[in-house]
């Protein structure tokens, strides 16, 4: 956990790990983006289960050698319930609310945060969505689930979770009427590179700016 520079959050990121990592992997991000959001309280929580192919790690849902959208959609809807019980929590205790919200994820991380922020009602400010890919539930393919901005990005030769899979997702949510961006860092494999980065930012600051 990052507290806000200003020391009084009135925005909240929530950043989930990839598959086998934890919390601390990814709260770098938060220290990039802190002195840019001075208001902002950056949380990136463990996921509730110990990682079985990494047991130093920890996983939103298992893996399997099943078909990757039959066993990611199961696993999604097992872990949903358990990341939206935390952000409840989050909003109780910090008086913040889903508006007030960002999710971040990388890559099994950013499959549930896309997958969170498409299926409860309330639209969260932003998503940002690195190397990931989207597993409808039944709340975004009944129409029922909130429409935040989302920024995708993928690097083009990811050899872990397809590329194609998050110019996939950008269709699809485009299709639905979603405000989408879709950033592809060349020559970049299952990781975040710097115009990646500076891409997610971009688009971050305008969202923040544009609803402050």
């Amino acid at each position: 956990m990052l507290a806000p520079l200003s020391g009084t959050p009135k925005q909240l990121m929530v950043i989930l790990h990839g598959y086998g990592a934890d919390g601390a992997d990814l709260i770098a991000l938060g220290r990039e983006w802190r002195s840019l959001f001075p208001d902002m309280l950056f949380v990136a929580p463990n996921a509730p289960t110990v990682c079985a192919r990494n047991p130093s790690g920890y996983e939103w849902f298992p893996l399997s050698d099943r078909p990757a959208e039959d066993f990611r959609r199961e696993g999604a809807d097992m872990a949903r319930p358990v990341i939206e019980g935390f952000l409840a929590d989050l909003w109780t205790q910090s008086g913040l609310s889903a508006a007030d919200t960002v999710l971040c994820g990388f890559s099994q991380g950013a499959m549930m945060a896309l997958n969170v922020a498409t299926s409860i009602s309330q639209p969260v400010r932003a998503v940002l969505a690195f190397s990931g890919a989207l597993i409808p539930s039944a709340a975004f393919e009944s129409g029922s689930g909130a429409k935040p901005p989302i920024a995708l990005i993928h690097g083009d030769m990811d050899g872990v979770v397809p590329v194609e899979l998050s110019r996939t997702a950008a269709t699809v949510l485009a299709t639905r009427g979603f405000d989408v961006r879709l950033h592809i860092s060349p020559g970049t494999g299952h990781g975040i590179a710097p115009d990646g980065l500076g891409f997610a930012t971009s688009f971050l600051l305008a969202e923040m700016a544009a609803k402050a």
